[in-house]
């Protein structure tokens, strides 16, 4: 049977963007998302976050290292995906992160916060995608 996946989250940034090249030049990116949710439980109104590692490659890793900080809203969609390795010591460790393949930045906030500087481009036609073979 084949497998579906897709994910797509809404949030701010936790962490500003850390931006690297693979040995063949690849741009890299990756950064912290806070995903809320609030709920009803009882009279009371509560708030789950939820953080979540992105990876982002080619045009787009660039272009998140040098529009997106702490603090500014992004759409992603990707896929999951989990990372193996084992440490130096021999312990098995293991991680998930979205692999981005869209993100669209969300215009910066009108009360002082996010990064100084004017809006963010967004970044949500089908030709910027990026191409992971690359």
């Amino acid at each position: 049977m084949a497998g579906f996946n897709k994910v797509i989250l809404m949030g701010n940034l936790t962490r500003n963007p850390e931006l690297r090249y693979t040995p063949n030049g690849t741009p890299v990116a990756s950064f912290g998302l806070a995903v809320s949710r609030r709920f009803k439980q009882g009279e009371d109104l509560k708030e789950e976050v939820c953080f979540v590692d992105i990876v982002v490659f080619g045009k787009q890793a660039e272009h998140c290292g040098q529009y997106l900080s702490k603090g500014n809203g992004a759409i992603i969609e990707g896929r999951l995906q989990q990372r193996r390795w084992e440490t130096e010591d021999g312990q098995k460790r293991s991680k998930h992160e979205v692999v981005a393949q869209s993100v669209t930045f969300m215009p910066k906030r009108q009360d002082g916060g996010g990064a100084g500087g004017g809006e963010a481009p967004v970044h949500d036609d089908p030709s910027y995608e990026f191409d992971e073979q690359a």
